[in-house]
């Protein structure tokens, strides 16, 4: 059986790509380089990455998208075989369009009753964004009835607390659907100066880590930080047991 982890938020621009592009980083450390997929019409963003050979699905028909270039997607899938990972990055434009096609297809009870496991990874973001990834999360959760949910928090646009000072454990979403929520992840949040300068130009270049910690060329420092950063957000993401 293979472990499908579909990378879904309505909201633009909050890091769905860079989580795709991470979890893909973390899985070929940890055994084999997944599956990747990039389904996004607007920004191809994840397919960008070089390393990671990522499929890129074509859902569009002139100007609109059309539904049925998802088939192309669930056949791929349901092809795939044991112990086998794959990475589907969702663009924000397609957020709709797929979500009502998994829905109304009934795909993900499809997937899982041919042996495959179904992760929905979201991601949650501090500042103005805060309130529309919010109802991304409350969308997939409420819709996607007993899909696990591994939501990832970005606080590079701001803390992810309300004005009432809750933080995320206590919001009314996650309370909610807590039996839903299969895991937290945290993405680290550093010095913008130092690390948030370097892992910008890294991320806008397409590199992996460890691509960036093979390059001599680069200084000292910066491999540093990477290293440094790499290394936090890979136990991030060992406390959620997806591998």
């Amino acid at each position: 059986m293979a472990t499908l982890h579909f990378i879904m938020q309505g909201k633009g621009g909050v890091g769905k790509s860079l989580c795709a592009s991470l979890l893909t980083q973390y899985l070929a450390e940890a055994g084999s380089l997944p599956v990747c997929f990039d389904t996004d019409p607007v920004n191809n963003t994840f397919a960008g990455y070089q390393a990671f050979g990522a499929r890129i699905i074509d859902i569009m028909a002139g100007d609109s998208i059309d539904p049925r270039g998802f088939d192309a997607l669930m056949e791929a899938l349901h092809e795939l075989g044991d112990d086998v990972h794959a990475v589907i990055d969702n663009g924000a434009a397609s957020f709709v369009p797929l979500g009502s096609y998994l829905a109304e297809n009934d795909a993900f009870s499809m997937l899982i009753e041919s042996g495959h496991h179904v992760f929905l990874h979201t991601v949650i973001t501090g500042g103005q964004a805060l309130p529309d990834t919010l109802d991304g999360l409350t969308a997939l959760a409420s819709v996607f009835d007993g899909i696990p949910l591994v939501v990832w928090l970005n606080e590079y646009f701001g803390s992810i607390t309300l004005a009432d000072g809750r933080n995320f454990e206590q919001f009314m979403q996650t309370v909610d659907y807590q039996d839903r929520l299969y895991a937290q992840v945290q993405i680290p949040n550093r010095n913008p100066a130092t690390f948030g300068k370097d892992l910008s130009e890294l991320f806008a270049q397409r590199r992996t880590f460890s691509e960036a910690l093979a390059d001599s060329t680069l200084p000292l420092m910066q491999r540093q930080r990477y290293r440094t950063w790499w290394t936090e957000m890979s136990m991030a993401l060992d406390n959620t047991q997806i591998v």
